[in-house]
């Protein structure tokens, strides 16, 4: 008679030391755990589709061996995937002070050996093709940057479509209402950052990380500025180019394939840098801000739009997490907001202005879900199925670290505050950027 389930779930139980709250349903057909109440809606469930999944996860423990299985499609989930995944991190990854079972405890090992027994043969399969491969050499060179930047970013154009929707801008919208439209919130985030710029025509921009011309067309249809952008995806910049020449603002924006590190053509009014400063790294930033500082002619203004995550006790064991490395932004970097500020103003930056829209984050995340999920088999098309998959569980468990004050994102304004003291800011400004 088929058992696995019961046997896993108790298993899983005897090490996290609590009940599991989603139904499993293993690879011989048993399906075991919460039952399903009449009238009440049925709790997810784990599907774990072949045992090479507890292969992976009993060779990496943690992110990375479960996010090969999804990845792989090994497990699935049926039913809420944010509710699942809400209930695994409940039981997981926010029970950090938990100390996990000793494996002296005889009752842990036989728990360990009799997993191994349902797992099969070892060692697991090879990672699934989408992983990164092993990387050398030290962080944030600028040839390793490109190569993170392409793994993320050259995914392919109308992949991008599909997930972002007509607005093409990936990052944070700003919504006035939950039931708004992504379109919407976008523009007005695009038209947020240009009125905290205070943008008027005949001025120079640099959009630092322009990705696919969204805020260089706004700001140059908008606004009436003179717009740089810069990105290290050739993908990126061939799109954005084709939408500046529709657009009719050839004559207005010139999208480069550069790093920051090397743009030598300031002075500029204006730096945008929306969602891009994730990629730069602590041991860089310091030299990033001290770049865009000196890009900037006096009382010139930036807006810094970036994640960031909660601070923790040891700063110095910080790393992001295995999924999010592996598949998704290899070597990117998250930091308090307060390291942020600390490191702009140790630049020579006045730091005018923080505003945090974390709850903003979470509602564009779940409207990219939806877009991807309505659209599941062109987007497993126009990528891989792994590819899709990773986009679809990273998504959903940003939106939720963000819902769960897990992850943040702020937008700051610094300027490069002339020696007169004049930083060209009204006594009042926020007014003047409501929308």
């Amino acid at each position: 008679m088929p058992d696995a389930a019961q046997r896993l779930t108790t298993l899983a139980e005897q090490l996290l030391g609590a009940r599991l709250p989603v139904r499993l349903r293993a690879w011989d057909g048993s399906e075991y755990g919460p039952p399903t109440t009449p009238g009440t809606p049925a709790p997810p469930t784990l599907v774990i589709r072949h045992r090479r999944a507890l292969r992976r996860i009993l060779f990496k423990p943690g992110e990375l061996g479960l996010a090969r299985a999804w990845v792989a499609g090994e497990i699935d989930v049926e039913g809420d995937l944010y509710e699942a995944l809400g209930a695994i991190a409940g039981l997981v990854w926010e029970r950090e002070d938990l100390p996990a079972p000793p494996l002296r405890d005889p009752a842990t090992r036989a728990a360990v050996r009799e997993l191994v027994r349902l797992a099969g043969p070892l060692p697991p399969p090879p990672p699934p093709r989408e992983e990164v491969r092993r990387r050398t050499g030290a962080l944030h060179t600028k040839v390793r940057d490109r190569q993170a930047v392409s793994h993320h970013y050259d995914v392919g154009n109308d992949f991008y479509e599909l997930v972002l929707g007509p607005s093409m801008v990936y990052s944070c919208a700003y919504w006035s209402a939950p039931d708004g439209t992504l379109e919407d919130a976008q523009r007005d985030k695009l038209e947020l950052v240009c009125r905290k710029l205070d943008l008027k025509p005949g001025m120079r921009l640099l959009d630092v990380g322009c990705g696919w011309g969204s805020m260089a067309v706004h700001a140059a249809r908008e606004h009436g500025v003179e717009v740089v952008g810069i990105t290290l995806s050739r993908e990126q910049a061939a799109y954005a180019r084709k939408r500046i020449a529709e657009e009719g603002l050839a004559d207005r924006i010139e999208i480069r394939v550069q790093d920051y590190r090397d743009v030598d053509d300031g002075p500029y009014d204006a730096i945008s840098s929306i969602g891009m400063a994730e990629h730069v790294g602590s041991a860089r930033y310091l030299e990033y801000a001290r770049d865009l500082y000196a890009l900037l002619k006096p009382g010139g203004r930036l807006l810094n739009h970036q994640i960031a995550r909660r601070p923790q006790e040891d700063e110095s064991a910080y790393r992001i997490d295995a999924f999010i490395d592996a598949y998704v932004f290899p070597d990117g970097e998250l930091s308090p907001v307060g390291s942020t500020v600390a490191q702009l103003e140790a630049a020579g930056f006045e730091v005018r202005d923080l505003e945090s829209i974390r709850e903003h984050y979470a509602l564009t995340l779940r409207r990219w879900v939806a877009n991807l999920e309505a659209a599941w088999p062109e987007a497993v098309r126009l990528s891989s199925p792994g590819r899709a998959r990773v986009w679809r569980l990273y998504m959903a468990a940003s939106a939720l670290a963000f819902e769960r004050n897990r992850i943040g994102v702020n937008q700051v304004l610094a300027v490069r505050t002339p020696t007169s003291g004049a930083s060209g800011l009204p006594l009042r400004p926020r007014p003047q950027w409501h929308l």
